[in-house]
């Protein structure tokens, strides 16, 4: 597997090439680890919703923050929802995500890193891609999850109990639907053939455009009013709304192309 990587590391930066270098020499065993992908995905989206916390804080006494707010009617969820929510999800990862993912990394782990790290243009395109890829699979699922009513009820439902989602209900869904979202983005990685260093940087930015999407505020930092073609927490609550519209995760296109797109 590392044979790809060593083409593509003779044009890589000096920068990233002092970094790889260092992490696979300190942190070899901890990068190989199994357990690692699943962990690092519930500590960076617990890190992710904690500036949305303190938001959720501050929104009954700061008129800026409620001003942020898509729903401006419905109030913020109080601190014990938010604990209520962590402490499912922290189950969920403990009894059925952590030796899921762990049996998925032995099977397809490599026996050692790669000796060259990405190049920046590499390192670029290959998480673009995984964005592109992802976003298709996760449309496609997405909108079968709703159109078939046996998957919606015993698979999806359980996410779609808020009409107002927050932060942290990103992942506030079925067990089932958990792994499929975790195996559409390790699909997704595999299929492109990421360097192991684009992969983690992939997974980071998902998790937390995944927060940003469920978070309730439209924030004027956020990523969909820099990009036309990205959809952002108010295209992903219409969703919540509505249930019929706005399947895809980050990107429009696939919205736009099957008739499912809406702005309001």
């Amino acid at each position: 597997m590392s044979a790809p990587f060593t083409q593509r590391g003779k044009s890589c930066g000096p920068m990233l090439q002092s970094l790889w270098d260092h992490v696979r020499s300190e942190y070899d065993c901890v990068l190989l680890s199994p357990y690692l992908p699943v962990l690092c995905a519930f500590l960076t989206h617990v890190t992710f919703c904690a500036p949305f916390l303190l938001l959720d804080l501050l929104a009954p006494v700061s008129q800026r923050v409620r001003a942020w707010k898509i729903s401006a009617k419905q109030p913020p969820p109080p601190l014990r929802a938010w604990l209520k929510c962590l402490g499912k999800i922290a189950v969920q990862y403990l009894t059925v995500l952590l030796p899921a993912s762990a049996l998925l990394q032995i099977s397809r782990r490599p026996s050692q890193l790669p000796e060259w790290s990405p190049s920046s243009w590499q390192l670029f395109t290959d998480v673009f891609v995984c964005f592109l890829l992802f976003d298709a699979l996760f449309f496609s699922w997405h909108l079968c999850l709703h159109r078939i009513p046996w998957l919606y009820r015993n698979v999806h439902q359980e996410h779609h109990q808020h009409h107002a989602p927050f932060a942290l209900q990103a992942q506030d869904a079925s067990t089932s639907e958990l792994l499929s979202l975790l195996l559409l983005a390790q699909i997704s990685a595999c299929l492109v053939n990421c360097h192991p260093l684009s992969q983690v940087v992939f997974h980071i930015f998902n998790t937390w455009l995944a927060v940003e999407d469920h978070c309730g505020y439209n924030l004027p930092w956020a990523l969909h009013r820099l990009l036309p073609f990205y959809g952002g927490a108010p295209h992903h609550h219409i969703h919540h709304q509505r249930h019929n519209v706005n399947f895809a995760p980050y990107f429009t296109h696939w919205d736009h192309l099957f008739g499912t797109y809406r702005r309001d």
